[in-house]
């Protein structure tokens, strides 16, 4: 065999060492398991080194429904209130044309007329003292002036220091009083209180049977009689019902009876003179008005503030009226403060009525 034979024959010999050498390794690295690579940080905008991404959290329940801001639900009374003072843009004076704009969007939000002339009045004195020259700058003198008349009432809603409170609520046939009571109800129970539901209600058919309903829905308890019992006698029960179970709120629902009736008034003394065997009840007498009523539920007000003196007012359906300014008028006229407003038909559509975010949903 020649040298140049050997020589080709060895080198072939290492090629093939090689080639198996090389196989052996590639198996090797495929039996081994492959460990996925940590996430590398990544340079942040600054320049430094940011944090490796975070391995993302179970979800998170649904966040409680808050309750609903009155801008959002007054877009009735606002717009009606837009029309009228849209005309002041543009006008570079205030004469009598702009005043009679600013008064006729008052009285078209139904705030009546004795309180419209006080507050065109005080609005005309208030321009005046701080030299307001341009009309548009009358909207905002106009939102203040509502936000400082209906500030400074007590609108808490008062309880018991000792044994049940005892809530009352009145008002004429189709305000919602029933769902009132029952949305009332559930705002007691969310803060840690009992709540017992007295169907004082004994004439309107199915009445005790809406609110025992309406109980179950919310967690309360219900007590109630027979179709035509004695009301004073469904009251006298509850409250002793009230006192043996250690029950906190008693929210009593009366008749839908008509301001009109004589006889159901007195019927309506009778029902508070039961409640004020309990030293201290009742702590409210909520007068339920339908703000679709506009003027007429002013009549209604001052007609029950006679009759059992009314603590406060719940106006309902405020979202539904361009009737917003009976707020004005019931609390000018009567000097009522309107502890609650109802903005929808949920149960969280009930809210504290405030002043400031009132003046503000009327004239965003």
């Amino acid at each position: 065999m020649s040298s140049t034979t050997a020589a080709l024959l060895l080198i072939g010999i290492f090629v093939l060492a090689g080639a198996l050498i090389a196989l052996g390794l590639g198996l090797s690295r495929r039996s081994r398991r492959v460990e996925p690579e940590p996430p590398r940080a990544r340079p942040d905008s600054a320049g430094g080194v940011a944090a490796p991404p975070a391995p993302p959290e179970p979800s998170a329940p649904p966040p409680p429904v808050a309750p609903p801001r009155l801008r959002d639900r007054l877009g009735k009374t606002r717009a009606a209130l837009s029309r009228s003072l849209g005309s002041l843009t543009g006008r570079r004076t205030i004469d009598d044309n702009v005043w009679d704009s600013v008064e006729e969007a008052l009285l078209l939000a139904d705030v009546g007329v004795p309180t419209t002339s006080r507050l065109m009045d005080d609005l005309r004195a208030r321009a005046a003292a701080e030299r307001v020259s341009q009309p548009e700058q009358l909207v905002t003198l106009l939102r203040a002036e509502v936000a400082e008349d209906l500030a400074g009432a007590d609108r808490s809603l008062h309880h018991a220091t000792d044994g049940p409170t005892v809530w009352l609520f009145v008002g004429v046939n189709g305000t919602g009083k029933t769902t009132t009571i029952a949305k009332v109800a559930r705002r007691e129970i969310d803060d840690g209180r009992t709540a017992l539901l007295a169907a004082a209600d004994t004439f309107r058919a199915a009445a005790a049977d809406q609110l025992t309903e309406w109980a179950g829905r919310v967690g309360g308890d219900v007590v109630r009689g027979q179709e035509g019992a004695d009301p004073g006698s469904v009251v006298y029960d509850a409250m002793s019902a009230a006192a043996g179970r250690g029950t906190g709120v008693v929210l009593v629902d009366t008749a839908g009876r008509m301001h009109t009736k004589v006889n159901l008034m007195e019927e309506l003394r009778k029902i508070l003179r039961v409640t004020e065997r309990t030293p201290g009840a009742p702590q409210e007498v909520l007068l339920v008005i339908d703000a679709t009523t506009g003027q007429n539920g002013l009549t209604q007000a001052r007609q029950f503030a006679e009759a059992v003196g009314v603590t406060g007012v719940v106006l309902t359906k405020l979202d539904g009226t361009a009737k917003g300014g009976i707020v004005l008028a019931i609390e000018a006229d009567l000097g009522i403060p309107v502890k609650l407003v109802g903005v929808g038909e949920a149960q969280q559509d009930l809210v504290p009525f405030d002043p400031e975010e009132f003046a503000a949903a009327l004239f965003a």
